[in-house]
């Protein structure tokens, strides 16, 4: 099924292009290591390729979900969003490391996250809507493979979100202060940060 509306004229062809190379595994030392001798234009260059190999290799899974499921509006939208961002970050593909390349660079990424801030939730809303429309009945074996494709979409968000929020904030206009390196703090306690995700969510469980 083709799922992208085509709005470049290679865009399904960049999709295929980047969805057959894998994520580069970083570790949260590499993102503190570089994070102390920060360059915006290595950053640039490194992003503008591996933000299209994840954001591609999502697009591509969510062309493999249930029909039922890529007809519902809320998952359209979510379709849409991913369309938006690769096209956005594809903009950057051969521009040079200008001072003007980088600073549109980096608004582009923070228009980038805040479009995909409410991704879950429309996504949530997509599975009510196909739930809505069969009565609350959903096969067993189209459960299974909805809940193994959230798992690997929210996953993903997270990652493009991690860098996304790395490269804003080390060189977007807000200075930094206090400890953190970019979005992450390095004398972090895990174990109260586990904790304090697991209070909120019994929270909202509660509710």
């Amino acid at each position: 099924m083709k799922l992208f509306p085509v709005r470049l004229s290679n865009i399904n062809k960049m999709l295929d292009f980047y969805s057959q190379f894998n994520p580069s595994p970083l570790s949260i030392k590499q993102f503190i290591d570089f994070g102390l001798n920060a360059c915006p234009r290595k950053s640039f260059v490194f992003l503008r390729k591996e933000l299209p190999v994840r954001l591609a290799n999502i697009m591509k899974e969510i062309t493999l979900l249930p029909e039922s499921l890529l007809r519902m509006p809320s998952v359209g939208l979510v379709s849409a969003w991913y369309v938006k961002s690769f096209e956005e970050v594809l903009a950057f593909e051969k521009t040079d490391p200008t001072e003007n390349n980088l600073e549109k660079f980096c608004k582009s990424l923070t228009q980038i996250r805040d479009r995909h801030s409410d991704v879950v939730q429309t996504m949530a809303q997509g599975i009510l809507e196909l739930k809505e429309s069969r009565d609350g009945a959903i096969e067993p074996s189209t459960e299974l493979s909805i809940q193994y494709f959230l798992d690997r979409l929210y996953m993903s968000r997270i990652s493009i979100r991690m860098l996304i929020n790395q490269h804003t904030i080390l060189f977007g206009d807000i200075p930094q202060t206090g400890r953190h390196i970019g979005s992450i703090d390095p004398l972090c306690d895990p174990h109260m940060v586990v904790r304090d995700a697991y209070e909120n969510a019994r929270f909202l469980c509660d509710q």
